[in-house]
Formats: C-alpha cells, sequence, structure tokens
C-alpha cells in the first residue's frame, strides 16, 4: 500500500475502435428517500448481465445496452436494494433508495472480537474470491483541479485482468488501454502540471485483499487497534464494520479507515482507508515521486475507498476512487495553491474469453497515464461505452479545456 499512492509533480511551459451498433440509453439519477438528497458512488446494473455503472457527484448515471432491459439492479451501502423497471419509452428515472436498518435480533448475534473476524477473512479469501482467472472491461478516470479550476482530466476504457486470489502478486495481474483521451489546460498561469502513476493499474495495485496486505496479513494486524461499529447492509446482506487505527508501533503503518465484512459468509465487501498526515514528512515520502526544484509540497490528504461486488459463489473487485489534496508554493512566495487528484474505477462489463496480451500493449506500474494518452478531442468519444457519466462540472471543465 504504501508504494501505489504516486504523484509527480512538472512545470508546464506554455485505441480500439467503436462498435457502429446503435446502443439503448438507460439513465437517471439516484437520491436518497428521506433527505431528497443525490446519491454518489450507487452501483447500478442491468439485472441479469454483467454490465453496470456507479452515479457521478450528482448521482446521475447512463448504462448503454444492445437492448433495452426490463429492469436495473441499485444497491449502496446502508441502503435497501432496488429492482427497478425500465420505461420502454426509455425516458430518464428518478429513483428513490430508502435507508436500511438492523434489526435487534441481528445484532445480537454479532461477534465481539474484531480480530477473529478479520483472520476468518484471511482464510476464506481463495475461497470467497475463487482461483480462476477474470477479464473485465472498465472505466478509468483522472483529474486534477487547481483549487475549484480542472487544469487535466484524461479518461480511458481498458481490459483488467486479474488472476486467481491464490496468486496474493498483483504482478501477475494486467491492464491493456483499449481507448483513451487526455485533455489539459495550456493556460500561462497554470505553471504546474501533475501525473499519477499507476493510472488504471491502480485497481489491481490497490487490491489490499488479494496482495494480503495492509490489514488482511495475520503478521500485520498486532500493528492496528480494532474495534467493532455498528453493522451495515450491503446488497440487503448484513455487514460486519471494523473500524482501524495504528498503534503506532511502526513508522511504516500510517493507515486508518473502516473495512465492512459480509456476516455469513466473511468476504470482504468495501474498505475506506484514510492516511494519516500527522507524520509530514512519511505522507509526502508515500504521495510524491518527484518535484521541480525550489518547489514546496505540502499533503492534506490522501483517501481509498474500494468496493467488491458478489456474483454468484465468488465476489469480484467493482469500484475503487482515490483522492490525494496538498498545496504546493514556490519558494519566496506567500501564499501556497490548493490541488486535488482524483482517480476513479469501475468495471463495467465482465469478459467470457480471458486471454493474455502482449507485454508491450499493457500498462505498467511506473507508467504515468499522462505519458500514455494524447490529447483528444471528439464529444462523441464514448459513443459506445459505458462510463462513469460527468458531473455538470466536469462537462464544463471538458468544454473549456477543449477550447484552450
Amino acid at each position: 500500500m504504501k508504494r501505489y499512492f504516486l504523484l509527480a509533480l512538472f512545470a508546464v511551459l506554455s485505441l480500439a475502435g467503436m462498435s457502429q451498433e446503435r446502443l439503448e440509453n438507460v439513465s437517471g439519477v439516484v437520491i436518497d428517500r428521506e433527505t431528497r438528497k443525490a446519491l454518489r458512488q450507487v452501483n447500478v446494473a442491468i439485472d441479469g448481465s454483467n454490465i453496470s455503472t456507479v452515479t457521478n457527484d450528482e448521482g446521475r448515471f447512463v448504462l448503454k445496452c444492445a437492448k433495452l432491459p426490463k429492469r436495473i439492479v441499485v444497491t449502496h451501502v446502508g441502503y435497501k436494494s432496488r429492482y427497478v423497471e425500465v420505461p420502454k419509452d426509455g425516458s430518464s428515472m428518478r429513483i428513490m433508495l430508502t435507508p436500511s436498518s438492523v434489526m435487534l435480533s441481528e445484532v445480537l448475534v454479532m461477534p465481539e472480537d474484531p480480530e477473529e473476524v478479520l483472520m476468518e477473512a484471511i482464510k476464506r479469501i481463495v475461497d470467497n474470491y475463487g482461483r480462476s482467472p477474470q477479464l473485465f472491461q472498465t472505466f478509468y478516470r483522472e483529474t486534477v483541479q487547481k483549487r475549484q479550476n480542472y487544469i487535466y482530466i484524461a479518461e480511458a476504457v481498458s481490459e483488467l485482468m486479474k488472476t486467481g486470489y491464490h496468486h496474493t502478486s498483483p504482478v501477475r495481474d494486467w491492464v491493456a488501454i483499449m481507448k483513451a483521451r487526455r485533455l489539459v489546460s495550456t493556460k500561462q498561469s497554470d505553471t504546474l502540471g501533475v501525473k499519477i502513476q499507476g493510472g488504471p493499474l491502480l485497481m489491481n495495485q490497490l487490491d489490499f485483499v488479494k496482495a494480503r496486505t495492509l490489514i488482511m496479513n495475520i503478521e500485520e494486524l498486532k500493528h492496528y487497534n480494532f474495534s467493532m461499529k455498528v453493522p451495515e447492509k450491503i446488497e440487503d446482506r448484513l455487514q460486519l464494520v471494523i473500524e482501524f487505527h495504528p498503534k503506532g508501533t511502526s513508522p511504516d503503518v500510517l493507515y486508518h479507515g473502516k473495512v465492512y465484512i459480509d456476516n455469513e459468509t466473511y468476504t470482504v465487501t468495501r474498505a475506506e482507508l484514510t492516511l494519516d498526515m500527522g507524520n509530514r514528512d512519511a505522507a509526502t515520502q508515500i504521495m510524491l515521486v518527484k518535484k521541480p526544484l525550489g518547489l514546496r509540497f505540502r499533503p492534506k490528504e490522501l483517501s481509498l475507498t474500494l468496493n467488491f461486488k458478489r456474483e454468484g459463489a465468488f465476489s469480484r473487485i467493482n469500484y475503487l476512487r482515490t483522492q490525494m489534496r496538498f498545496s504546493c508554493d514556490w519558494k519566496r512566495r506567500l501564499f501556497s495553491t490548493n490541488f486535488t487528484a482524483v482517480t476513479e474505477m469501475v468495471v463495467t462489463d465482465k469478459l467470457s474469453e480471458v486471454h493474455g496480451k502482449p507485454s508491450d500493449g499493457r500498462f505498467r506500474s511506473y507508467d504515468s497515464f499522462y505519458d500514455k494518452v494524447d490529447y483528444f478531442d471528439d464529444p462523441n468519444f464514448w459513443a459506445d461505452y459505458n462510463i462513469i457519466e460527468p458531473s455538470e462540472s466536469l462537462e464544463n471543465a471538458v468544454k473549456r479545456l477543449r477550447k484552450r
């Protein structure tokens, strides 16, 4: 986990073809029934298929498929799952999710020792995630904001291959870019650029369940304090929620957060991690690869959300989001500038045939997506691919960057 959140700051001096078949669109917005607020990162899937996506920051989604489906499945942590009929005219839907409550009788059978729960989850990793390789189609997006303005947007559709979970090294897994684009600000005032190392490969690198890192390693459990929190429901299944914090016994143990574990199968279904910023030097070493001479870097936040989804007898990785906030200033300047770098990746389909990719076609762990992708200006670039629907602010940013 320590090596995979990496930024490169640099001074700025001034793929596969699309199908021609017409696709049907299923679109809508997901909101909380009680508060009427939009819900982001909600999983939306076509019932009976592998096609899925997540809602954007405004709760909106679009799914593209060969023919209009009968219904979709909408799931989110802490909410009751919903099967929603798709309008025959294909009109946009307004979907309300109801917060789920955990009955007292369910709480009474909850285990008391979080470490025992984690050890059981570790023992069942191969049984819960399987030994067979799996090939997925994914959508990846990375953005960088300078203050509130987007200065960089890059997106890709890729193939992601994961070997069985009896292999603990992500080296065997690969990502190959199918189609991608990037848009970069060329304003003279934007004198600092940001590159995120790893790009679409982060979904493999940060899969700590497979790599047996962090709290999914019995030897590392001794470095953390654990506590059981109020249980939640995901896909109407009871989840044990374990909160963890470093004991402070190791300088390399810097993450704290929550992990959600299925009460019946002991499958890890979700993780929320945050890097402790108390040790600024250690945080900088984790986040920063290189910077120009004379630039001062101050880390402010590094957070990670990782979701898994159960399909049949096994679970699979489904969604990843990282956020890095930091400030930079050049020496002799009075004020610093705030930056936010976000990566987001979702599995949009599971491909039936697992195949090998030539070594020169794979994205490598030390690659920067910025350097791998060329500028591309096409308003219909993603016409036939499922993606994470851009928010209104992101759409506006794309329009502005295209004009520069």
